[in-house]
């Protein structure tokens, strides 16, 4: 094998996206994603057995979708990789089934890693297609989405990932779920946060900011909560309607939205302060999210840290961030994982690696 450009697919199905990666070493050859978002809409969220047989559906499709576009054959490959957690339990089992199939029938090694530390292997992947760059640690990264609000310490993207802080409830992306639902607005609640707060005022409300309390910061100075903000949230507009007020829709939607985003920046600036780390990685599906990014920046540059946030299509869940940290790991020498290793729905970050 190549050990300087191996070329690896990667599987990705943790949640209700079913990601097919294909690349050759730090180049992106295909990034495949179908997405079973629409069908959790009807329910308000994602529902794991209908995500689980959507995974079934598209995984064969989306498979050769990647091989068609990265213009290979599966007997090209150098090796299979595949989430194998944190995630939940039937979809993430889709993915290993199909990844184990693979490697048996080609005769080619198998990784299986850690979908969080993909979102921090993204970053050495060049979404318009040129060749990748090295990624530059250590760094902090912040990884937000529906189920993951994380923040953590990178100095080995392949052998050393600390867990600085998580969330104690609700993830960021669910709680701009919940408080779609509670403003009539319809799933997934990021993007519809963002449309409802065109033109409102992110300071007319003063929502609380989780965990962020100088008596909170002894002992969760890195975690995040967030259920105590989406209820307030709601007993605010409660208010308002009960007292058959008209509700400012785009301010609350402004208002929560900041708090949200000032809690996660200011955390992971300071994480960057104390740790004397110099840069700051953002990743997961709510980077999408305008103001995330705006106050990132601001923050960032005020404070002289270097922000990186990889191409947004890279950012929510996908296979070519699994094949990247694949390539990553032979690259840096580690052996492949067994064939006996299952799905793990509360695989901590510092497994980089099944084994």
């Amino acid at each position: 094998m190549n050990r300087r450009e191996p070329l690896v697919l990667g599987i990705e199905t943790s949640c209700d996206e079913t990601g097919v990666g294909i690349v050759r070493g730090t180049t992106l050859l295909s990034n495949t994603i179908a997405s079973s978002m629409d069908e959790h809409a009807r329910y308000g969220g994602v529902v794991p057995e209908v995500a689980a047989r959507a995974h079934l559906e598209a995984i064969g499709p989306a498979i050769e979708a990647a091989l068609s576009e990265a213009q290979i054959e599966l007997a090209d490959l150098d090796a299979v990789a595949v989430t194998s957690g944190p995630g939940l339990a039937g979809a993430l089992m889709v993915g290993i089934g199909a990844a184990k199939a693979l490697a048996i029938s080609l005769g080619k090694p198998l990784y299986a890693v850690n979908h969080l530390v993909g979102h921090v292997g993204a970053d050495v992947l060049d979404a318009t297609g040129g060749p990748g760059h090295p990624i530059e640690l250590p760094t902090i990264a912040l990884l937000v989405s529906g189920g993951h609000t994380s923040l953590l310490h990178v100095r080995d993207l392949t052998g050393d990932v600390e867990l600085l802080g998580e969330t104690i409830d609700d993830a960021a992306g669910e709680a701009f779920d919940k408080v779609a639902r509670v403003l009539g607005l319809p799933y997934p609640g990021g993007p519809q946060i963002d449309r409802a707060a065109v033109g409102g005022d992110p300071a007319a409300i003063r929502f609380p900011r989780g965990l962020s309390l100088p008596k909170d910061l002894a002992a969760h100075r890195y975690d995040f909560s967030f259920s105590g903000l989406k209820t307030a949230v709601a007993r605010w507009v409660e208010r308002r309607t009960d007292a058959g007020e008209e509700l400012p829709a785009a301010d609350v939607a402004a208002s929560f939205r900041e708090a949200v985003v000032d809690v996660l920046v200011t955390k992971a600036v300071a994480a960057c302060r104390d740790r004397d780390v110099p840069r700051l990685l953002l990743g997961g599906g709510v980077v999408a999210n305008r103001r995330l990014r705006e106050v990132a920046a601001e923050r960032c540059a005020a404070a002289g840290i270097e922000l990186r946030i990889p191409a947004l299509s890279l950012c929510t869940d996908n296979g070519a961030m699994i094949a990247a940290l694949g390539a990553q790991l032979i690259m840096a020498g580690h052996e492949p994982s067994s064939q006996g290793f299952g799905a793990d729905s509360t695989l901590p970050v510092t497994e980089i690696q099944a084994v």
